[in-house]
């Protein structure tokens, strides 16, 4: 897998259309959650993007502290349905952790994690924190990686 780490204005029509189609597929169609995919937040996140014989198979979206936590963020980390199991989460997931450390200079990363992915991140450093809480009708809890 291929990856690519660009600021919104670097991002070409075709990238992120891509981006917001797979947002979309997985997110709202497949998870079955109505919700407002386009925030407003795009424009000031870093797009980690891994791609797999030209198509865009995993994907995150970065943001420096102050922009959507207190810390730096990671958030809408997928990858597509039949590319999973592959390893691919975890690798997205590192590229995000490093593209942060190397953009922004932070080590402290939160994250509002889907319940059944707890174990998941705390593979990759990240401890839970707080309570459960109900987002776009999912169970989440925020994470932190320090």
């Amino acid at each position: 897998m291929e990856f690519e780490v660009k600021n919104f204005e670097e991002l070409s029509r075709k990238e992120l259309y891509e981006i917001l189609q797979l947002r979309s597929e997985i997110f709202v169609v497949e998870q079955d959650c109505v919700y407002q995919d386009i925030d407003g937040k795009d424009q000031r996140a870093l797009h980690v993007m891994g791609w797999k014989d030209g198509i865009l198979v995993a994907y995150a979206r970065c943001f420096k502290a102050g922009d959507y936590f207190d810390e730096a963020a990671i958030g809408r980390i997928l990858v597509r349905e039949n590319y999973r199991k592959l390893g691919y989460g975890h690798q997205i997931t590192k590229v995000s952790i490093e593209a942060i450390k190397e953009k922004y200079k932070a080590n402290t990363i939160k994250i509002s994690a889907q319940i059944y992915l707890v174990i998941f991140y705390q593979s990759h450093g990240f401890k839970t924190i707080g309570d459960r809480y109900m987002e776009d009708g999912i169970p989440h809890i925020a994470m932190v990686r320090a």
